[in-house]
C-alpha cells in the first residue's frame, strides 16, 4: 500500500498589496488622522471588501459619484484614476482633492493625450465599465475605443492606420492582452506599441509566479474580491498554467470543504489589493485541516514605492509639531 502523499501549501510571493494599493490605502488613512473624519472617497479607494469595510469604520465615506460628496468636502479620489471631467465636477462643487491614482496609471493617461494630440486612433485594451478604463477613455474620447477583448476586434475603425496605437488597462493578463494585440496587429500591421508595458509591474509578477507553481497545485485559492479585476485573473491564469481547480475567496470562511476532496498541494496568492493578515486567515484555515507545510515560493522581489499624494504632503504635520 503507497503511503499517502504529504499535504502542503505552495504560498506564492510576491502576492498582495502593490505600492498603488498600498500608496492608496495610507492615503486614506492619513487624511482621516490629519483632517477628522468624515473623509469622502470617490469609489471603493481599491477593490478588497475589507479594505473598505476598515476604513469606513474609522471613518471614510465611500460614494459612487462626486455629486454626493458635500459641496466643500475633502474627497479622495480612487487608485483606479478619473477622468478630466471628474476633476471639473469637483472643482464646481470647490471640493478638498486628494488625488490618489496610481502612478502607472496616470502614465497611461498621459500616453494617452500625448498620442490624441498628436493625431493617433487609440485602442484600449480593458474591461466596458472598469473605473480605470472610464477614466483613461475619458482623456481623449474622441479617438479611444474600447476593445474589451478579441470579439470588438472586427468592429475597430481607424482614420488613418498608419496613426494607430493601443494601450492597455494596467491589471489586465498579460497573455490574453498579447492575444488581442495579435489580432489587431493583423488588422492594422503598423499598429504602434505604448513605449514603456502598460500592464502594472505586480499584475504581471503575481501572475508569474502563478504560472510557475500552478501545475504543482491540484487547487489555488486566490484571495481577493470579485470586483477586482487582477484577481480574477490570477483564477484563469491557474487554470490555464495547469491548476486542477482555482477559486476566489475574500475571507477564508468562504472556502468550501469540498474542494479539498483528493487535494494534496494548494497553491494560495492574493490580488494587489489584499491585505496579508487575510492571506494569513486562509493559511491557518488549511492548517486546521492538515496543510501546514507551507511552502514559500517566490519569482521576484519587489521594492518599488510610490510617495503620497503632493496635496496630502503639503499637510501633514512634521513627527512632533503640534
Amino acid at each position: 500500500m503507497s503511503p499517502t502523499p504529504a499535504k502542503r501549501v505552495l504560498l506564492a510571493r510576491p502576492r498582495g498589496y502593490c505600492a498603488g494599493v498600498d500608496r492608496a490605502v495610507i492615503t486614506v488613512e492619513k487624511a482621516l488622522e490629519q483632517y477628522g473624519a468624515p473623509v469622502y472617497v470617490r469609489k471603493q479607494i481599491v477593490h478588497n471588501k475589507h479594505v473598505v469595510a476598515t476604513l469606513e469604520a474609522r471613518g471614510a465615506i465611500f460614494v459612487e459619484e462626486t455629486e454626493e460628496v458635500p459641496v466643500g468636502a475633502l474627497v479622495v479620489f480612487s487608485a483606479h484614476g478619473v477622468s478630466p471631467a471628474v476633476h471639473e465636477e469637483a472643482a464646481q462643487r470647490d471640493l478638498r482633492v486628494i488625488d490618489a491614482t496610481c502612478p502607472l496609471v496616470t502614465k497611461v493617461h498621459k500616453e494617452a493625450r500625448k498620442f490624441a494630440s498628436e493625431g493617433y486612433d487609440i485602442l484600449l485594451i480593458g474591461h466596458r465599465g472598469h473605473e480605470e478604463v472610464e477614466g483613461t477613455q475619458g482623456e481623449a474620447p474622441e479617438v479611444i475605443q474600447l476593445v474589451h477583448d478579441a470579439s470588438d476586434v472586427d468592429a475597430v475603425e481607424v482614420k488613418d492606420p498608419e496613426k494607430v496605437i493601443w494601450l492597455s488597462q494596467t491589471t489586465l493578463s498579460v497573455d490574453e492582452t498579447l492575444e488581442t494585440v495579435d489580432l489587431l496587429r493583423r488588422r492594422f500591421p503598423l499598429l504602434t506599441a505604448p513605449p514603456s508595458d502598460d500592464i502594472c509591474y505586480a499584475t504581471q509578477n503575481r501572475q508569474e509566479v502563478v504560472k510557475q507553481i500552478a501545475a504543482d497545485c491540484d487547487l489555488v485559492i486566490v484571495v481577493g474580491s470579485q470586483n477586482s479585476s487582477n484577481s480574477v485573473r490570477l483564477v484563469e491564469v491557474a487554470l490555464e498554467a495547469g491548476a486542477r481547480s482555482s477559486h476566489l475567496v475574500d475571507f477564508a470562511h468562504e472556502i468550501e470543504e469540498q474542494w479539498l476532496a483528493g487535494v494534496t498541494t494548494v497553491g494560495v496568492t492574493s490580488g494587489a489589493s489584499v491585505p496579508e493578515e487575510l492571506v494569513e486567515g486562509v493559511l491557518g484555515w488549511l492548517a486546521e485541516r492538515g496543510y501546514a507545510d507551507v511552502q514559500e515560493f517566490t519569482a521576484a522581489i519587489e521594492t518599488l514605492t510610490f510617495s503620497l499624494p503632493k496635496e496630502l504632503r503639503r499637510d501633514l504635520r512634521p513627527a512632533g509639531t503640534i
